[in-house]
């Protein structure tokens, strides 16, 4: 085993901070690895090894933080000898600090998120990288691109983020949401054995909120399907694949986009669906038809109008034709008095709500909407539609 040990270097220039450094000795061999960290030799205790602050310094938050850095990395030179010296092989001083300066660059959490980032697209894992590329930016923002090393990583850190969305008006399952994820990667570190876990989301919210009722009422969904848009066709466009949405029961707006020509024979749409990989089959209605003979035939291998030029960034362009018809639905919720935020996922719940409000068997909805499970369904219906328990409960309050 190697002893580790902290030191400090005074100036040569009075006045001036001196350096911290450690000090490896391993088989009687010593080596020098040298900090960024700086303070004054007032702030040294030559006795303890170790820097010391009073209550009355004003560089008491900096010289408590260069304490803090200085543990963690002792810690991590300790266990990067103990896996060492558990390996049974031969190693030097040496080989401790090129560990501890590799470690320092492959696990600070910009890098390892960008290494996980670059897996994830390399097997296929597009929408995972996405996720974790737009958590990653959240987290450098709140961090003023400064990294981190993942074992630095604390509860104060975590409560501080999370503190940093709500003043900013982010809803909480979005602040979940990227919680979850940083959670993920730390979790994925702690079970390669690159650092121990200190739990640093106990005291931040990690489930997820009940979300507000997002269907619309069949009356307000013809409302939609009947304005006359034909003079702003960037707004008929976006109320005609609100529509579609509808008509596929609900299919989400990837699946849309990535429709292929072939996948519509004799009479049939049959797709799997992105998100968990099963097969549907859709009847293909004149109605589909009607809107989508409005456009001129897709160039590409598509069939829906949303992807239209071979050779292009297919999903940038599915992103951007997303976001292009989330923001023009605003406006047509304005047209027709819906005080929800109108988006394309609307279409998903509405379909499931007038399904419900027709008397269809949930097992059959489960399988329209392409769930796993009846649970799925359930949760999703959950709050669509409550009238039946409101007037159960004017029932009651009347009897008062």
């Amino acid at each position: 085993m190697a002893s580790i040990k902290v030191k400090f270097r005074p100036s040569t220039v009075a006045g001036h901070e001196g350096a911290i450094y450690y000090q490896i000795i391993h088989e009687r061999k010593v080596r020098q690895l040298l900090t960024r960290y700086k303070v004054f030799a007032s702030e040294w205790d030559d006795s303890r090894s170790m820097v010391r602050t009073t209550h009355e310094s004003e560089r008491r938050a900096i010289v408590l933080s260069i304490c803090e850095r200085i543990r963690r990395d002792v810690e991590r030179l300790m266990r990067i000898d103990r896996r060492l010296d558990t390996n049974g092989l031969t190693y030097t001083a040496d080989d401790v600090i090129d560990e501890f300066n590799r470690y320092a660059q492959e696990y600070t959490l910009f890098n390892f998120m960008e290494s996980l980032i670059v897996k994830f697209r390399l097997n296929g894992r597009v929408r995972t990288s996405e996720t974790y590329k737009s958590t990653l930016n959240s987290f450098m923002k709140y961090r003023r691109d400064e990294d981190i090393m993942l074992d630095s990583i604390t509860s104060e850190i975590m409560e501080g983020y999370e503190a940093w969305h709500i003043n900013r008006g982010v809803a909480p399952n979005t602040i979940s949401f990227y919680t979850r994820i940083l959670r993920a990667v730390y979790n994925r570190a702690v079970e390669n054995g690159k650092i121990e876990n200190r739990n640093p989301f106990r005291h931040v919210y990690t489930g997820v909120d009940k979300t507000v009722k997002r269907a619309l009422p069949l009356a307000t969904v013809r409302k939609i399907k009947t304005l006359e848009l034909s003079l702003l066709p960037a707004l008929d466009y976006a109320r005609d694949m609100f529509i579609l949405s509808f008509y596929l029961r609900g299919m989400s707006f990837i699946d849309m986009a990535f429709l292929r020509k072939t996948d519509l024979r004799h009479g049939y749409v049959t797709y799997r669906r992105r998100k968990t990989g099963q097969q549907l089959i859709i009847k293909w209605t004149r109605e589909m038809q009607t809107i989508l003979d409005k456009y001129p035939e897709n160039a590409s291998c598509y069939l829906l109008p949303i992807i239209r030029n071979p050779g292009t960034n297919e999903r940038c362009v599915y992103r951007n034709a997303a976001c292009n018809i989330n923001y023009h639905l605003k406006t047509i919720a304005g047209m027709v008095g819906i005080t929800i935020p109108l988006t394309l996922y609307v279409a998903r719940h509405s379909w499931a709500s007038a399904a419900k409000f027709k008397g269809v068997p949930l097992s059959v909805i489960s399988e329209g909407m392409g769930h796993d499970s009846e649970a799925t369904t359930q949760i999703y219906l959950a709050s669509l539609d409550t009238s039946s328990v409101d007037r159960a409960n004017r029932l009651i309050i009347s009897s008062l």
